[in-house]
């Protein structure tokens, strides 16, 4: 029987350090900084790796989120939904950023896996 377990070592300052700025990063340039650090950084750290996949998930929902809000502008309840997730969107950030700057797996709920 074999059971697929993923190694998980204690980040270091840096490895946390760059986690928290690539969720923080989010709120403003939206997916670019996940995909960046996710695209350099994978083979560096797992921790890092996960973190910036979670991040550039999370960030590729609100993107999907904020579109379908626009196509419901016409009938007024889109600019709604586009406060809401903007707001959600800075609030989950600030929890993940504080959850990683503790060294901690964070994952964002809500959020299309489509990175894996």
């Amino acid at each position: 029987m074999t059971t697929d377990t993923k190694l998980i070592t204690v980040p270091n300052a840096d490895d946390k350090n760059i986690a928290t700025i690539t969720h923080l990063a989010g709120t403003i340039f939206s997916f670019v900084p996940a995909l960046l650090i996710w695209a350099l950084k994978k083979d560096d750290s797992t921790y890092i790796s996960d973190q910036a996949k979670e991040a550039l998930n999370f960030q590729i929902t609100v993107l999907i989120a904020q579109f379908v809000a626009g196509a419901l502008v016409f009938i007024l309840i889109g600019f709604l939904f586009m406060l809401i997730i903007w707001l959600a969107n800075v609030a989950l950030c600030i929890i993940a950023a504080i959850s990683t700057s503790k060294g901690k797996q964070y994952r964002y709920p809500l959020t299309l896996r489509l990175i894996n």
